[in-house]
């Protein structure tokens, strides 16, 4: 689980990133700056938009998009449902003003999201009459299974390079793991950390396993292999990255090599090593099986439940779904809700495979998510069409 770096246009020049759309009043008033390289995604979707404050760039929002249908859309982007069928009940109820289908259907929809069918069905009457159409049919969309969340650890992809101004993503990394109970880091992306970086990497190691939280770490030998280079026994240096290896060691299960390591590391800095713990790897593997397992349905891609920073894999796993294929159906029936930083993962994805001649159709959108869709100008690299 990135803050996701927003993808690239249909339209951009080589290099060149933008965000998806979204709203005046979400403007930021600091001037626009670069985050770390660090790749990952999770944690909770309003600590993800103070991450996110400065690096997005922000574009009036297409005709037909009012200050309404956004706010509502936002809203339960955030899980403020109630706020956000306030916002919706509000401006229908208005006499003065003239809510349009659009804005309708969100409402009839929230309520089958959300299981109120007497409320529900003291809409559609009104919308029926209104419209001159017959409305949709009552589902209860709120009993439907969601995505198994308690399940499956958030994945935080580390990627680039791994330094001390990674500082403030790790804090977030601890947030995730307390929030989840459990978390999965990959490595396998890093391409250099120094000293530092090695620090707060072991730093928040530490802290999760302090807070109880089942922590599982990809691709740990492939990063103790590039750092036994940086390292030599009797120099007194970058004695973080030591510290590092012989914590990642505990994760492989290579306990020689964590021996031999744990005496050079004792003669070298003249004190006592940590001690062997031997960490399993195995649920990690299992997360694996069962977030590839919520995500396709036969041979249909689908999502489904909430797909929020914390748990946007299925997001990532559509690129693979999507090799050697042109058409790409994504089958969304299931999908309850995706949060800000969610929809910015699908952007990218999207963008990146339109860029490649693919078309990416989303079938059976509900209103609430396809009104975040099109604010977040998603429909714009896919074609999303909504649910009866």
């Amino acid at each position: 689980m990135a803050l996701p770096f927003f993808g690239k246009k249909p339209n951009s020049a080589p290099g060149e990133q933008h965000a998806p759309a979204t709203s005046d009043a979400r403007r930021s008033q600091s001037p626009r700056t670069e985050l770390s390289t660090l790749d990952f995604s999770g944690g909770d979707v309003n600590r993800a938009l103070a991450q996110c404050a400065g690096m997005v760039e922000v574009q009036e929002v297409g005709a037909g998009i009012g200050a309404i249908y956004e706010e509502a859309a936002v809203l339960y982007a955030n899980g403020n449902v109630a706020e956000a069928e306030r916002v919706l009940d509000f401006v229908i109820e208005d006499s003065t003003n003239s809510a349009g289908e659009g804005l309708w259907m969100m409402l009839l929809d929230l309520y089958r999201l959300t299981g109120q069918r007497e409320r529900f069905e003291s809409r559609v009457l009104d919308y029926a009459t209104r419209f001159e159409r017959s409305p949709p049919p009552w589902v209860d969309l709120s009993c439907q299974p969601g995505a198994r969340r308690g399940d499956v650890a958030p994945l935080i992809n580390l990627s680039g390079n791994l330094s001390g101004q990674a500082a403030p993503q790790f804090q977030q990394i601890c947030v995730i793991g307390r929030k989840s109970g459990a978390i999965r880091i990959d490595l396998g992306r890093l391409r250099a950390v120094d000293d530092t970086g090695c620090g707060l990497l072991s730093k928040a190691l530490t802290q999760l396993a302090s807070d109880r939280v089942r922590v599982s770490v990809l691709n740990a030998a492939q990063l103790v292999n590039m750092l036994q280079g940086q390292v030599a026994p009797g120099r007194g240096d970058n004695r973080e990255i030591w510290l590092l290896m012989l914590e990642l060691l505990q994760y492989t299960g290579e306990h020689a090599r964590f021996e031999d390591l744990a005496v050079d590391y004792a003669v070298t800095f003249e004190e006592s090593p940590p001690s062997w713990e031997f960490k399993s790897q195995q649920k990690a593997a299992e997360d694996t099986a069962v977030l590839d397992t919520a995500a396709r349905g036969g041979d249909a891609f689908r999502f489904e439940g909430e797909l929020t920073g914390a748990s946007n894999e299925p997001i990532r796993k559509l690129a693979a779904h999507a090799s050697g294929l042109q058409v790409v159906t994504v089958d969304c029936s299931r999908l309850k809700r995706i949060d800000f930083v969610g929809a910015g993962t699908l952007f990218n994805v999207l963008a990146t495979l339109q860029s490649q001649g693919k078309l990416v159709v989303m079938q059976n959108v509900n209103a609430m998510v396809g009104a975040l869709l099109r604010v977040m100008s998603v429909d714009q690299v896919a074609q999303v069409t909504l649910r009866p």
